[in-house]
């Protein structure tokens, strides 16, 4: 295994994830206050989980983010 092909395998991956995240979250909270669904002061639950081919693994990961 090439670490170096790896480490710039994950990092153009992680960079696809980030740049598509961010902006599936935004359109989706954009949407939701827009229909009222959610205010300003509202704190917004959000999850991922990666999954690993091969090795069977799922992660799971979570947090809150704040619209203000």
């Amino acid at each position: 295994m090439d670490e170096d092909v790896l480490n710039l395998s994950i990092r153009q991956f992680l960079k696809k994830v980030g740049i598509t995240s961010q902006r599936e979250i935004e359109k989706t909270i954009r949407a939701a206050v827009d229909q009222g669904k959610l205010s300003d002061d509202d704190l917004v639950n959000v999850s991922v989980t990666l999954r690993i081919d091969h090795a069977n693994a799922d992660v799971f990961i979570e947090g809150q983010l704040k619209l203000q």
